[in-house]
């Protein structure tokens, strides 16, 4: 087997350097275990002291490819041919990664090829503190030569990442840490080791702006201090743009465009990569994202009570949404409606012991009206949208409807008022249950409100799907048969069967490929201006905010600190946190 060095001052295909190779994945194969092919001859190399950013949507097999470099295949898949080549430190051969054996691919892993998953929470063991998790990499693989040497490496990683390396904040648990310090403690065993390659799978996908911002430039740090050649996989590519060398685009098992990452985001050549550059959403909103998406025409419904809210009139003849509230609620929004915004929330405030949680929150929604709730993880933006769902009742202050005080619980609201105030969930696969229909799944509200007979309960919900541009031949499929983004359509569906005047939105397109997240956008768009629908949207993406939003409220520590009109916050921001999150934002 030859060596890079063999080859010195030439270069591959793409323009790599032969000598500074130190993985390559040659005309690499994987199939199901059925015959099914899901990576078709697969070529890249990865460089010392370099990063490639691996692109694609949601299938398209780049984490797939990714694993296969540590010679792992998931569950039901099989390597069919090609090569995986590694070049470690001191070698003067390369070793072929797919036809190790479990004990030698299992030394590999954490020594040479070390892994950093897309959540931190998931990667650590909240029943081991933080400097043992590291400890533990160093034990297995046998660093050094006493324990003193390991001490001592625990401490210079986790220095070297950016955190306190002294026994005290070795004793932590990882539930005492934010999301930001859990990545790095993650990439602090990563390169406890000083392994020669390191795979990231979609890293910073969970956090906020500025720690997402942290993480980024530790791990550039850390490549390039340490001489590791780094495999980025992710969909985002404003990130690409901020830490890759070099970048990949890979569609339906394909890669389909690669060179430098200048070269490729200025002048795409192939048309999905054009695509994927079109849905990334820009801070200044010079483009409109997810026009495609929603451009089709709604069906026809089959009845006339589809989707009324505040400040539409009803068809003629339909009486369902004063049937929902009830004649008691029906009568007091008639009277207090006309002055009353349609959602207010008045001095909110909620505590846990000495820790301050929501600190005096004050905001209205119109009809029609999108408020974008934005800030880091833990600035009390969920909270708030628990609080006025009714989710989480531990508050004081007001959230009212049409003029009328609700209750804190939503146990202790009126049918109408439940029906009124809905919410989506986070994550489109755990929000749906996996053993329902998507129409079963959505009769359920109807059946919970007591709402018609079984052949209306079926109507509704078929015109929700339509609604969402899914269609009612979704009525029998299953969440299993869905993507990510066809199961946050199901979702929104199940949302908008009751007929809400408010939409709560929590961090509903964090999971979502950019192609993906830009037909929800822009389905959420046309619902607005379809239904006046109002949205509150609550989100740490602050580069999403001229894409769908009015108005723009700024959390932080519970207190909001900028709000007003979107384009008015972003160009003249007031408050310095306001400032730093819009610094922090990838410009793409």
């Amino acid at each position: 087997m030859t060596t890079p060095n063999d080859n010195a001052y030439h270069h591959d295909a793409h323009g790599v350097p032969y000598e500074s190779i130190v993985l390559r994945v040659s005309d690499l194969r994987i199939a199901t275990n059925a015959g099914h092919e899901i990576l078709h001859r697969v070529n890249f190399a990865l460089s010392r002291g370099e990063i490639l950013g691996l692109v694609g949507e949601s299938g398209s097999g780049k984490t797939t490819a990714g694993l296969a470099c540590m010679g792992h295949f998931r569950e039901g898949l099989k390597f069919a041919s090609g090569s995986v080549s590694l070049w470690p430190r001191g070698a003067d051969t390369a070793v072929e990664v797919v036809e190790l054996d479990e004990t030698a691919v299992r030394d590999l892993r954490g020594s040479r090829i070390a892994y950093i998953p897309q959540d931190p929470a998931l990667s650590l063991n909240p029943a081991m503190r933080v400097g043992e998790q590291i400890s533990e990499v160093l034990d297995i693989h046998g660093f050094g030569s006493s324990d003193a040497e390991r001490v001592e490496r625990v401490a210079a990683v986790l220095v070297d990442v950016g955190l306190p390396g002294d026994k005290t904040y070795q004793k932590r648990w990882p539930h005492q840490l934010s999301g930001g310090q859990q990545q790095r403690i993650g990439i602090a065993m990563a390169f406890a080791m000083y392994p020669d390659v390191l795979i990231l799978d979609e890293p910073t996908t969970g956090l906020d702006v500025s720690t997402q911002a942290v993480v980024l430039d530790t791990i550039r740090q850390m490549t390039v201090a340490n001489n590791v050649a780094g495999l980025y996989i992710t969909h985002d590519l404003a990130v690409i743009k901020d830490i890759s060398d070099r970048v990949a685009v890979m569609l339906r098992g394909d890669l389909v465009e690669e060179g430098p990452v200048a070269a490729v985001l200025q002048d795409p050549q192939h048309e999905y990569t054009k695509l994927l550059m079109s849905a990334v959403p820009d801070l200044a909103g010079r483009k409109t994202i997810g026009e495609g998406a929603v451009a089709e025409p709604i069906p026809e419904p089959k009845a006339t009570h589809i989707l009324v809210s505040a400040g539409e009139s009803q068809p003629e003849g339909s009486t369902e949404s004063a049937a929902a509230q009830g004649p008691a609620d029906s009568a007091h929004d008639s009277a207090t409606s006309a002055t009353a915004p349609l959602l207010q929330v008045t001095d909110v405030a909620l505590a846990y012991g000495k820790a301050q949680i929501l600190d005096g929150i004050n905001l209205t929604l119109e009809p029609g009206d999108c408020t974008l709730l934005l800030g880091e993880s833990g600035s009390g933006k969920t909270t708030l949208s628990r609080c006025v769902a009714g989710l989480n009742d531990d508050y004081s202050g007001v959230v009212a409807l049409r003029g009328t005080e609700l209750a804190k619980s939503t146990r202790k609201r009126t049918n109408g008022q439940r029906v009124g105030i809905q919410y989506v969930f986070q994550s489109p696969f755990s929000s749906l249950n996996p053993r329902r229909s998507i129409g079963q799944s959505l009769t359920v509200p109807l059946e919970m409100s007591g709402e018609g007979t079984a052949a209306s309960r079926k109507a509704k919900v078929e015109e929700a799907l339509d609604s969402v541009r899914l269609g009612r031949s979704f009525y029998h499929r299953r969440p299993g048969d869905l993507s990510g983004g066809e199961r946050q359509r199901a979702a929104i569906a199940r949302a908008l069967v009751n007929e809400p005047s408010v939409l709560v939105c929590d961090e509903i397109t964090s999971a979502l490929d950019v192609s993906v997240q830009a037909s929800i956008i822009g389905l959420l768009r046309a619902l607005r201006k379809e239904h006046q629908l109002a949205m509150l949207f609550v989100t740490h993406n602050i580069a999403l905010s001229r894409h769908i939003a009015d108005n723009l409220a700024v959390l932080n520590k519970g207190k909001i600190v900028d709000y007003g009109p979107t384009a008015q916050v972003l160009e003249n921001p007031q408050h310095e946190y306001t400032r730093t999150l819009i610094a922090d934002v990838p410009k793409f």
